[in-house]
């Protein structure tokens, strides 16, 4: 997939989702950052990003998810990763991001970690 790079948002209870769709890359990194800081504006603390249109990411998108990871653990929210395609999910592995994340495979799996009295 080429091209321009879409964020969906989406909600699944106390969940909130995002879900971008392309290449995770130095252009399309800040509209996810951006997207994701308005989320925690608006006191979102539990956040599922779905990767399953996601068919390429460098180490600016990279970047922008490990720092959602830090800000969620600083502020005792919760965020998962869940649908990682076989490239993205090499990507994690090379980078040595994998165990910084709660990976699942499905979103509904995802929702569920965030939103279990345990992530609290």
């Amino acid at each position: 997939m080429t091209g321009k790079t879409e964020i969906f948002q989406d909600r699944d209870g106390d969940a909130a989702i995002v879900a971008p769709v392309g290449r995770l890359d130095s252009l399309s990194a800040p509209a996810l950052r951006s997207a994701l800081e308005t989320l925690e504006a608006a006191g979102s603390r539990r956040i599922v990003v779905d990767l399953g249109g996601v068919d390429y990411i460098s180490s600016a998108g990279l970047g922008v998810l490990f720092a959602l990871a830090k800000r969620m653990r600083e502020t005792h929210g919760a965020v998962a990763i869940c649908a990682l395609g076989d490239q993205v999910r090499r990507v994690f592995e090379l980078a040595g991001y994998t165990p910084h994340f709660t990976i699942t495979a499905t979103r509904a799996q995802a929702v569920a970690h965030v939103t279990s009295p345990a992530s609290r």
